[in-house]
């Protein structure tokens, strides 16, 4: 496997659990995340025996399942995409989908005995759960990947993936797309989508 560490460090995120009269059932949080996770396990023990093409194509059903990926590119984004063009707006959300399907497959590309183990009590709070995993490694530390989730369309999906506890996916490419929107509004942040998918591909 090839992990990336995401360069920008946030505030951990505290999650509190409330009464159980208020918790919604989040077992359907825990099974989607348990099948992303054991789809990344699957592609990790394909290794070299399929090229990334195929690889992507494999793994590019789950994610589209798992992901609010709509929701997710306007998170990231934030208040400059009420300002675009619906066209951009739809251009954003295929850019942002084929990237996070190029960097799960490149970075989940090589099996050396990892596993990935899912928490069955996620934490809640005002009715998003954090479901916890931890990824495993020979030699090597842990690694704790939390999957925030909300409820859409009757579904739990993924909105941010935070890394160690306290490094947010969602609030790194928010500060990272910011400056490029700055610079060249929605057609500059599509390239951008598009060449770190091209990277990944590489």
């Amino acid at each position: 496997m090839k992990y990336r560490a995401i360069p920008m460090a946030v505030a951990a995120i505290v999650w509190v659990q409330p009464s159980l009269a208020q918790a919604p059932d989040t077992r359907p949080a825990v099974a989607v995340v348990q099948a992303l996770s054991d789809a990344l396990i699957d592609s990790m023990r394909s290794g070299a025996s399929i090229k990334f093409s195929e690889r992507s194509a494999r793994l590019a059903p789950i994610i589209e399942r798992s992901f609010d990926l709509p929701l997710t590119t306007r998170l990231a984004v934030g208040p400059p995409w009420s300002t675009f063009a619906a066209a951009d707006q739809t251009a954003l959300v295929a850019a942002i989908r084929r990237m996070t399907v190029a960097e799960y497959a490149r970075n989940f590309s090589s099996w050396n005995g990892e596993t990935i183990s899912v928490d069955a009590k996620p934490n809640v709070r005002a009715g998003d759960a954090l479901v916890r995993t931890t990824l495993s490694r020979k030699g090597k530390d842990p690694v704790v990947i939390a999957y925030r989730m909300r409820q859409s369309g009757g579904r739990w999906k993924i909105v941010d993936v935070l890394f160690n506890g306290s490094v947010s996916q969602l609030a790194t490419r928010r500060s990272d797309y910011a400056q490029i929107v700055k610079r060249g509004g929605a057609k500059a942040l599509i390239a951008h989508l598009n060449a770190a998918a091209d990277k990944a591909a590489r």
